[in-house]
């Protein structure tokens, strides 16, 4: 057998052992679009021991996006699946459906928690209801500031207007299908420095997001944890 067979045999293994996993830590699934850096924060964290969480599954609605590569190379089972508009069904209705699917493929994967780390899509309540007060995201912009795409490039802009001297990022629970509204878990502010280009302060950006990502499912962890140890004390 060729090295790379071997390596596929042992990457099919785990994922084969993953849904009835005995591991005792926190089970995230995670939703990605695009490069998939908040991701790699995340599984180089889980695989050092550093975090005591694990990634069991990861979902992108991109086909080509890097983020499977990633979570397939940490030998995580990872599935594009991509929106499709259906014949003759209106818009939200065609959402709705593609929610409902998404759900019945992230369920079997028991997580405690979804993080939606890059995803690209606002979920339907055919989603979230069957995830309730488990579903967090990450935001590249503090509370109430520059909802939804492009934020960052948006605060940088926002700054060389002379309007803020300062943004950050989040992470916050998803409740319902408003747009980056859900109470906050983490933040933290980022200024700007002069004469900085928005590739420097997106590059700054990033390292802030992977930092709160960490804290975050750290905190998600440890309060999983919390519960699980008050119920057995009765």
């Amino acid at each position: 057998m060729s090295r790379q067979d071997t390596v596929r045999s042992q990457i099919l293994n785990r994922t084969s052992n993953f849904q009835g996993s005995d591991s005792k830590k926190p089970r995230f699934v995670i939703l990605v679009s695009g490069r998939g850096s908040n991701l790699q924060a995340f599984l180089d964290a889980s695989l050092s021991g550093t975090l005591d969480a694990e990634a069991v599954f990861v979902v992108s609605s991109e086909a080509e996006a890097p983020a499977l590569e990633r979570a397939r190379q940490a030998g995580v089972p990872a599935q594009a699946f991509p929106y499709r508009r259906e014949p003759g069904l209106d818009r939200n209705a065609s959402r709705r459906l593609y929610d409902a699917r998404l759900a019945k493929i992230v369920e079997p994967w028991k997580p405690d928690f979804i993080f939606l780390l890059g995803w690209m899509r606002i979920l339907s309540n055919a989603f979230i209801h069957h995830f309730p007060g488990r579903i967090y995201n990450l935001h590249p912009a503090l509370p109430g500031c520059f909802p939804g795409t492009g934020s960052i490039q948006r605060a940088w802009e926002a700054y060389g207007r002379g309007e803020i001297d300062h943004s950050g990022a989040m992470v916050h629970l998803v409740p319902d299908e408003g747009v980056d509204t859900g109470p906050v878990l983490e933040s933290e502010k980022l200024g700007f420095s002069p004469f900085q280009s928005i590739e420097a302060f997106e590059a700054e950006m990033h390292r802030l997001e992977h930092r709160l990502v960490l804290r975050a499912a750290a905190r998600l962890a440890a309060s999983l944890n919390t519960s699980e140890n008050h119920t057995k004390g009765g």
